[in-house]
């Protein structure tokens, strides 16, 4: 029986070992993914806020699907998490229920142990108190007993003597040991069946955390699907979004030359006024010097949100939904919808109208700075609170925030040109 124990034995020990050197790294293993996991919907997170910065030259139509894709592809780490931890609530529902089994085949092969333990003292014990019973009886047909007095008194001669007293004596012994052996099967029986009663105890225990731990994997298991069954839709509306965006890749490459063409525009006209300007200045005896330094923190904040809140910055990037590179020539910030904007510095408006991509612009040109011609759009404008040949002062009223052009949100795209060319505007803001 014991060699029958010995399989139930080893396979707890070895799931406990198990459990106790891989549940540590499988912890680890699961805390990395969802470090990972974290760290990637983040990253997926800044990349929207880029996409939706990155809209000036693309319609509303591949606005909106690039969105979409973008919040899809916010979703799936945090799917892919949830996935995670509902596998691993699963294997380890899984684990548990086997170290319970194993335990519990321990126990019930501890009950038959016991209980077939018990059966052969009890016959042992039954064939004890026949043995005493038959002495019993083979005493009383001898006369009632037997004793010293008896053997001296009945003794013909000394070698009978000895003999009777040796063989009384061997009796006597086997009676003694008799009932000591009863003792001890009776002693032994009583042991055994506590044992048995506590062993019946834990095996009732271990097949109610059994049902459990069944309730609890098939819940597990239900949890896991249901993860697996969302980001598969997940991962399958990214594809068919991704398609329906690859599918466009003509009309974006269309827009987006549109765009570019109507930013040259705007700097051929802007370059085509400044030449014209410093034409007139030199015919009247005032040229303009070679372009020095220009400085920084020319311009106030030509926004109601202070301090200035820059959402995008500018410099080239990467679309990570409608994977295009090109130039963010200015600089996104912050406003809400039908806000104040302001003039960030005094001159003259050049013009105030809706211009392809930049939606309504208010261009402001402020003359030379240090050799250098210096102007301002102000862009995406829901309306306008100036008109073309305007003069304005640093802080007035020039229009209100919008969405109007290729934009993605309400925001001011605040670009300066020097000498008729796009330059970062943070600095020359002061940031």
């Amino acid at each position: 029986m014991r060699r029958l124990r010995m399989p139930a034995l080893l396979v707890v020990l070895v799931l406990i070992v198990t459990a106790l050197f891989t549940a540590p790294a499988y912890a680890d293993r699961i805390d990395d993914r969802r470090k990972a996991a974290e760290a990637q919907k983040a990253a997926i997170a800044k990349a929207r806020d880029d996409t939706e910065a990155a809209m000036e030259g693309v319609d509303a139509n591949l606005q909106a699907l690039a969105m979409q894709l973008a919040d899809t592809q916010a979703k799936i780490p945090a799917a892919q998490a949830v996935l995670d931890e509902a596998k691993a609530a699963l294997e380890k529902a899984q684990r548990e229920a086997a170290i319970i089994a194993a335990r519990l085949v321990d126990a019930e092969d501890q009950q038959a142990t016991i209980t077939t333990t018990i059966t052969q003292d009890a016959e042992y014990a039954a064939q004890m108190r026949a043995a005493i019973g038959q002495m019993a009886r083979e005493a009383y047909k001898d006369g009632g007993g037997v004793s010293g007095v008896d053997v001296i008194l009945d003794a013909q001669s000394t070698d009978d003597f000895v003999q009777r007293y040796g063989l009384m004596a061997t009796a006597l012994r086997t009676q003694a040991q008799i009932l000591d052996q009863l003792r001890t099967a009776e002693s032994a029986n009583k042991n055994a069946e506590a044992r048995l009663g506590a062993v019946k105890e834990k095996i009732a225990q271990l097949k109610a955390e059994a049902d459990q731990k069944v309730v609890e994997a098939d819940a597990a298991k239900a949890a896991a699907a249901a993860a697996k069954a969302s980001l598969d839709e997940l991962l399958a509306r990214q594809v068919q979004q991704q398609a329906s965006l690859d599918a466009q890749r003509a009309a974006l490459a269309a827009q987006l030359a549109q765009a570019d063409a109507e930013a040259a525009a705007v700097q051929a006209e802007l370059q085509a006024a400044i030449a014209a300007q410093k034409a007139r200045d030199a015919a009247a005896g005032n040229p303009h010097g070679p372009a020095g330094p220009i400085g920084n923190a020319l311009f106030g904040n030509p926004t109601s949100v202070s301090p200035i809140y820059v959402t995008s910055e500018f410099g080239m990037r990467f679309h990570p939904t409608l994977h295009y590179t090109r130039l963010h020539a200015g600089i996104d910030l912050r406003t809400f919808c039908n806000t104040p904007i302001y003039a960030g510095r005094a001159g003259t408006v050049t013009w105030a109208k809706a211009r392809y991509g930049f939606g309504n612009q208010v261009m402001i040109d402020s003359g030379f700075v240090n050799g250098n011609a210096l102007s301002a759009s102000y862009n995406h404008l829901t309306s306008f609170a100036v008109s073309s040949g305007q003069t304005v002062e640093r802080g007035q009223l020039i229009g209100r925030s919008g969405n109007t052009g290729t934009s993605a949100a309400c925001h001011l795209h605040f670009e300066v040109y020097v000498n008729g060319g796009t330059v970062n505007p943070r600095p020359l803001l002061g940031l």
